[in-house]
């Protein structure tokens, strides 16, 4: 036909076309033009054909049913492309890098990557896209249009395929599964991510300090740490954070939730890795051990502190006593001596404390709450460092201390008959620097005035 000759070129972009109808149908991409609209709800549409196919999403009949998951598909063309995703099968490839893809507009939209060409502008900050579709999603972000919303929760989106993805939160349904284990994933990010978990790879590097990442996202939300850009703010006292999982923890501040219990005690929790790291306590499971030593902790964060006592380097030094800590939050604490500043008050004797674990400690006094009971003889006990020492001082009568949490427990813990835990409620005493057990009516530096 035609010699093989093209008889119609697009004067936009110079790609030709054997026909003019073709032409015709393309220009529309430039100028946005679109005749043909659906009497169903009024989409519009460039062309006939991606009319007719629309039409078919609002029949109930989707003959084409996935034998993998539950989903159906009104054409043929869309139930072989979905195979494709249980199969793992990737026909088209990208002549320039060689990556593979299930279908053919997935391929097309990949190739504009290659190209250096962006003539799709915006109008309100000029940033530049390679394709329309682009340029559209993009303008809802300054327009705030979100007109596809979710039946099950009212959350509202920009993109149909952004709402696809959400309503995998509500069914559960996770099509994608790793081939090293069992794990499934309702995103194929997800799924590409935890891959380089088995294959160590971390292909995405912090310019600024060399920390690599396995996720292009991980990246970009690590990168905040050194931009400072804090997009995330609190309604109520406009603090701003990094991160959206900081914003929720931190609302919790004011609404006083705290979501996470405890099965063993009546603690309640803000974070599900603070319950994690608490239960530790009941089962007596360590897992973070130093190879130095040997010594092992509940949790990251007391393996951490531990390590510093390795070190001889103090750098945080107190600017009204030249004291210096090795870590900074014993210096905060420390600070706290000098400003007399004392936040967290009793409601109902109107003590004072400068933190706020001592305030629930000291709580106790007056509701004569014990949470903590011996497994050896069921005696209970106000403060977690009470039912340990207990514990220890049953096979080690020889010691001078008592066995409950007062008194000589409160002065400075010499004795090695009587083990202290790793995790017992003991504080850094910050004038002596000796280990403390906090007393009812106050904290450790009260007992040096």
């Amino acid at each position: 036909m035609h010699s093989g000759k093209n008889l119609s070129q697009c004067s936009e972009c110079q790609k030709s076309f054997s026909r003019k109808s073709y032409l015709t149908e393309h220009m529309r991409s430039h100028t946005g033009e679109k005749p043909y609209q659906c009497s169903e709800c009024q989409k519009r549409f460039c062309n006939k054909p991606s009319l007719s196919r629309h039409a078919l999403t609002h029949s109930v009949e989707k003959p084409y049913q996935c034998a993998e998951c539950p989903k159906s598909f009104s054409r043929k063309s869309y139930y072989t492309d979905h195979m494709r995703i249980h199969s793992g099968e990737k026909p088209y490839q990208c002549s320039e890098c060689q990556k593979r893809f299930c279908n053919r507009p997935s391929l097309a939209r990949h190739a504009l990557t290659h190209s250096v060409e962006k003539p799709y502008q915006c109008a309100e900050c000029q940033k530049c896209f390679s394709d329309k579709r682009g340029l559209t999603l993009h303008t809802m972000t300054h327009t705030g249009e979100k007109p596809y919303q979710c039946s099950e929760c009212q959350k509202c989106f920009s993109d149909q395929s952004c709402l696809n993805r959400h309503t995998r939160t509500h069914t559960g349904y996770k099509p994608f599964q790793c081939s090293e284990c069992p794990k499934c994933f309702s995103y194929k990010i997800r799924l590409t991510e935890h891959i380089r978990t088995h294959t160590g790879e971390k292909s995405f590097q912090c310019s600024e300090c060399q920390k690599c990442f396995i996720g292009k996202d991980r990246l970009a939300r690590h990168t905040r740490i050194h931009t400072g850009y804090k997009p995330f703010q609190c309604s109520e006292c406009q603090k701003c954070f990094s991160f959206k999982i900081r914003l929720t923890e931190h609302i919790r501040i004011h609404t006083g939730e705290n979501p996470y219990q405890c099965s063993e005690c009546p603690k309640h929790f803000k974070l599900k890795s603070l319950l994690t790291a608490h239960l530790r306590f009941h089962t007596g499971e360590k897992p973070y051990q130093r190879s130095d030593c040997q010594e092992r902790f509940y949790n990251k964060q007391s393996l951490s502190r531990h390590a510093i006592t390795h070190s001889v380097e103090q750098p945080y030094q107190c600017s009204e006593c030249q004291k210096c800590f090795s870590i900074k939050s014993s210096l905060t604490r420390h600070r706290k001596i000098h400003d007399g500043e004392k936040r967290y008050q009793c409601i109902e004797c109107h003590k004072c404390y400068s933190e706020k674990s001592w305030l629930i400690r000291h709580t106790r006094t007056h509701t004569g709450e014990k949470p903590y009971q011996c497994s050896e003889c069921q005696k209970c006990f106000a403060y977690l460092g009470g039912s340990q020492i207990q514990l220890s001082s049953s096979s080690a009568r020889s010691s001078d201390h008592t066995t409950t949490a007062g008194e000589s427990l409160a002065r400075c813990q010499t004795s090695s008959s009587v083990t202290l835990p790793n995790e017992t409620i003991v504080i850094d005493c910050l004038v002596c620097e000796k280990l403390h057990q906090p007393s009812c009516d106050g904290g450790p530096e009260d007992l040096h005035r």
